[in-house]
């Protein structure tokens, strides 16, 4: 599957609106799952080495979107605010099959250099502060 079609969209987590609010000019998702540690935990009688799964950690999430800081609530100048605040949002990945993965997140903000004739994004990377909940197409 392709990823065309993703968006992104982000709530408060308190008061309204209720609804997700998609940011537009998403170019790129990240991998989106938990890798579990694993942990050595073998005895002296055990053939081999034995292993336990540890606590899992998330990859880097970093969302790239293209530059546009033309309008108040262009996703740059949005979500750098919430960056500045600390405030924590809720988040929702789609893919096009309808596969929806719901957190909440921290996020940072960073502006990505250019060249002659190369496009200027800003990246979104998340500070996951939730489980990750995930739902199925129908």
């Amino acid at each position: 599957m392709l990823a065309n079609g993703a968006t992104l969209g982000y709530k408060k987590k308190t008061g309204s609106p209720s609804t997700y609010t998609d940011l537009p000019g998403l170019k790129e998702i990240p991998e989106m799952g938990i890798e579990g540690e694993k942990v050595e935990n073998s005895g002296l009688t055990d053939p081999h080495k034995m292993y336990e799964m540890g606590v899992g950690d998330l990859p880097d999430m970093v969302y790239k979107f293209k530059y546009d800081n033309t309008k108040a609530d262009s996703p740059y100048r949005v979500m750098r605010a919430a960056a500045e605040s600390g405030e924590v949002l809720s988040f929702q990945d789609k893919l096009k099959d309808g596969s929806v993965t719901e957190f909440d997140a921290q996020v940072s903000v960073k502006r990505t250099g250019g060249s002659l004739n190369g496009v200027i994004e800003f990246e979104l990377t998340m500070m996951v502060q939730s489980e990750l909940k995930y739902t199925d197409p129908a």
